[in-house]
């Protein structure tokens, strides 16, 4: 036998049906396993209602707590018609002149109702898209270094490994190849921490775009990785996407070590970081360059002289406020909470005001962009990394 389905409606006109046959109501809502309270509700509504009064309604308050008068509100998009280029604080200001009988909303209250009439302009936000920097050619050591993973390839033991490949450019002195498990950025500060405590510090480091040296949906491109490598003092250099060649002595070493300590590949990841090794030894030392006029890349390189020292502090004397960038990336002053972006997470970043209620955020020397009391959101400031268009000399 199938399942009977019971539908409340139907249920109400039997309990009403019979009720009106002169049954007992207590006898009724113990069979249909309710109170008598919920059983005297159903047959009231019946009677002054009809069986429209036995269709559920709707459970909405009768009131809000705190809600806003729809005369104020009524008030507040009149002015906004009548003034279009006035924000929330400067409507609220002038409600409060014109009513002052009348208790003010907040400045957010203002800002929700404008924003629930459809009468707040929505900026587009400028979306990054990675177009390369300006690339330098230096002629000499540390000046330039260059960075890259070499495609991955599987290990004898089925593990894939992600050789990080770093030269100096101006000697293609083969700095560091160091066989890791992924391209997380944790690995790659490993690696790069050890370079510059042997090495020192270069002048300017040459990427992609690709991470964890960028990210597309950072601000500028920044990760974690590139800001630590700004508050070393090391500028930022980026190939266009799809140019390899911009990067094509760090590449061609890459065709080397392919050929040379990749084919076949190791049983683990301790053999193959002892090729990488070996590897490093025969390519800067045994290894003549025809670029370098056959000489060897440890003829012509020499540790740089800047020392890594970690990180300096930052102070921002000509901005209004200096504020660590929270954990999850964002800016706490006072009640507002700006999403700035997690690459900058526990970085102290400077806030100076440049109008009413705008206020411009800044890292180091480079300006991020701008943020207002209303959206609380950073509209990006022109990239202070993009290739510049050089004027044309005078002839």
């Amino acid at each position: 036998m199938p399942w009977q389905e019971c539908h409340k409606m139907d249920e109400r006109l039997r309990f009403v049906a019979r009720r009106l046959d002169g049954e007992k109501m207590a006898v009724l809502c113990r069979e249909f396993e309710i109170s008598r309270k919920t059983g005297y509700k159903i047959f009231n509504r019946y009677k002054d209602c009809g069986v429209e009064g036995l269709t559920d309604r709707s459970r909405r308050p009768y009131r809000h707590a705190r809600q806003l008068p729809f005369q104020i509100e009524k008030a507040i998009i009149q002015l906004k018609q009548e003034h279009p280029s006035w924000g929330a604080p400067k409507l609220r200001e002038r409600l409060r002149r014109k009513h002052s009988e009348v208790q003010c909303p907040a400045i957010s209250t203002v800002h929700a109702i404008l924003d629930r009439h459809g009468l707040v302009k929505r900026r587009r936000r400028r979306v990054y898209k990675a177009e390369g920097t300006l690339l330098s050619r230096p002629s000499s050591p540390n000046d330039l270094w260059c960075a890259d993973y070499k495609g991955e390839f599987m290990l004898a033991d089925k593990r894939y490994c992600y050789p990080l490949t770093i030269t100096d450019f101006a000697s293609r002195y083969l700095i560091g190849c160091e066989a890791l498990e992924n391209t997380r950025a944790m690995y790659a500060f490993t690696v790069f921490e050890r370079v510059f405590k042997d090495f020192g510090l270069p002048a300017a480091i040459r990427t992609d775009n690709g991470s964890p040296f960028a990210s597309a949906n950072s601000l500028f491109g920044l990760t974690r990785l590139s800001v630590w490598w700004l508050r070393l003092g090391i500028d930022l250099e980026r190939i266009k996407p799809g140019h390899p060649q911009q990067n094509g002595r760090h590449e061609r070493m890459h065709l080397t070590l392919k050929q040379e300590a990749t084919k076949p590949a190791s049983k683990n990841f301790l053999q193959q970081q002892a090729r990488f090794d070996q590897f490093i030894s025969t390519f800067n030392q045994e290894r003549p360059h025809e670029a370098l006029n056959m000489r060897y890349p440890a003829e012509l390189y020499s540790p740089s002289p800047r020392p890594y020292n970690g990180l300096p502090e930052l102070e921002y004397p000509f901005h209004d406020r200096t504020i660590t960038v929270t954990r999850c990336g964002r800016i706490c002053m006072g009640p507002l909470k700006i999403n700035l972006s997690q690459a900058f997470a526990g970085q102290r970043v400077g806030v100076k005001q440049v109008e009413e209620k705008i206020w411009l955020v800044s890292f180091m020397r480079y300006d991020l962009g701008f943020f207002d009391h209303e959206t609380c959101r950073i509209e990006s400031a022109e990239n202070p990394f993009a290739a510049k268009v050089l004027p044309m000399s005078p002839v």
